[in-house]
C-alpha cells in the first residue's frame, strides 16, 4: 500500500514542514476575522480573489488544460470552489447562531466525515484509528470549553456546524483527487477563483459594503491572505498530493489550540483551562489513530 491509498500514513519529509505551515496558516483565520469589520461576503470574496490572483502566474505557466483529464480535474476544482464558498458562509452562519466554542467544535468534524466517505469507498481504516480519531475530536471539545446551550437558535448553529464540516470534508477529498491530474497551483487557482465568483453576488444580496473600508482592514484581508489563504489553505491542500484526506483533515484539529494562542496575542482573549489537557488529548488520539496501522 502507497502512502498515498494508505490512509494512516505519517507524513514525512517535506510534508512535516508543509503541514507545520499549514496549521499555523489556518491558525491565524479565526483571530483575524474576529479583528476585522469587513461583511463576511466582503471578506470571503476578497480574500479568495487575491489568493487566486496569486496563484495565477504559476497556473498559467504549466498550462494545464489542453488534456481530457487535465480540463475534467478542472471543473473538479471549480466545483470544490463552489463547496469551499458555502463551508466559509456555514462556518460564519453557525458562529451568528449558536457559540463559537460550540460551533468551532463541531466544524472540527471534518476529519471524521473523510473517513466516513474513505471507508463508504472501500478504503481501509481501522477500528484502533477510528477511535483515535474521536479521542482527538473529544480533545477539541476539553480546548473550547463548549457549553452546549439547549435552543432553537444554539440548535440551528449546531447544525449549520456540522453542514460546515461535511462541505470542508468535500472540499479537501475534491481537492486530493484532482491533484493527481493538475499542480497545486493550477487547483487553487480555479478553487478560489470560483470561490469568490461565489461570494460576489452575496455582497449585493446583502447590500454589504464592496470597496469602501479604512486602510487597517485591509491590513487585515492582506494578512488573512499570506496566512489562511496561502500558509494555510495552499499547504494543506499541496500536502495532499502525497497524504489521505483523512490525515490531512486530522491534523486540522491543531488548528484549535493554535488559534488560542493568536486571541491570545493578538485580542488579549484568554484561553480555556482545558487548553493544556486538551492538546495532550489530540496528541494522544492521533497516537492511537497512527497505531491503528498494524491493527
Amino acid at each position: 500500500m502507497s502512502q498515498a491509498t494508505d490512509h494512516t500514513a505519517l507524513p514525512k519529509g517535506r510534508d512535516i514542514p508543509i503541514l507545520l505551515l499549514g496549521i499555523i496558516g489556518i491558525g491565524t483565520s479565526g483571530p483575524l476575522i474576529a479583528k476585522s469589520v469587513m461583511p463576511i461576503p466582503s471578506l470571503i470574496f476578497w480574500r479568495n480573489l487575491a489568493g487566486s490572483l496569486i496563484m495565477s502566474p504559476f497556473a498559467l505557466r504549466r498550462g494545464e488544460w489542453k488534456s481530457p483529464a487535465q480540463r475534467k480535474a478542472i471543473r473538479i476544482a471549480a466545483l470544490s470552489g463552489f463547496v469551499l464558498a458555502l463551508h466559509f458562509i456555514g462556518f460564519f452562519l453557525a458562529m451568528r447562531f449558536t457559540s463559537v466554542a460550540a460551533g468551532t467544535a463541531l466544524a472540527a468534524l471534518q476529519p471524521i466525515f473523510s473517513a466516513i466517505y474513505v471507508r463508504s469507498r472501500g478504503g481501509h481504516i481501522a477500528r484502533l484509528s477510528l477511535l483515535g480519531m474521536l479521542v482527538a475530536f473529544a480533545s477539541v471539545f476539553i480546548i473550547t470549553g463548549v457549553d452546549l446551550k439547549i435552543s432553537l437558535r444554539a440548535f440551528e448553529g449546531d447544525l449549520f456546524a456540522i453542514i460546515c464540516a461535511m462541505l470542508s470534508a468535500t472540499y479537501v477529498i475534491f481537492g486530493s483527487k484532482v491533484q493527481s491530474e493538475i499542480s497545486t497551483s493550477t487547483y487553487t487557482t480555479v478553487c478560489y477563483g470560483v470561490c469568490a465568483l461565489t461570494a460576489l453576488p452575496m455582497i449585493f444580496i446583502t447590500g454589504s459594503t464592496f470597496i469602501a473600508f479604512p486602510k487597517v482592514q485591509w491590513l487585515w484581508v492582506g494578512l488573512l491572505v499570506l496566512g489562511a489563504q496561502l500558509m494555510g489553505h495552499t499547504m494543506m491542500n499541496l500536502s495532499l498530493k502525497r497524504l489521505s484526506p483523512v490525515v490531512v483533515s486530522l491534523v486540522v484539529f491543531f488548528e484549535v489550540p493554535v488559534a488560542a494562542v493568536f486571541a491570545l496575542l493578538w485580542l488579549h482573549q484568554k484561553p480555556s483551562a482545558g487548553i493544556i489537557p486538551g492538546v495532550i488529548g489530540i496528541l494522544i488520539g492521533c497516537t492511537i489513530f497512527v497505531m491503528g496501522r498494524n491493527s
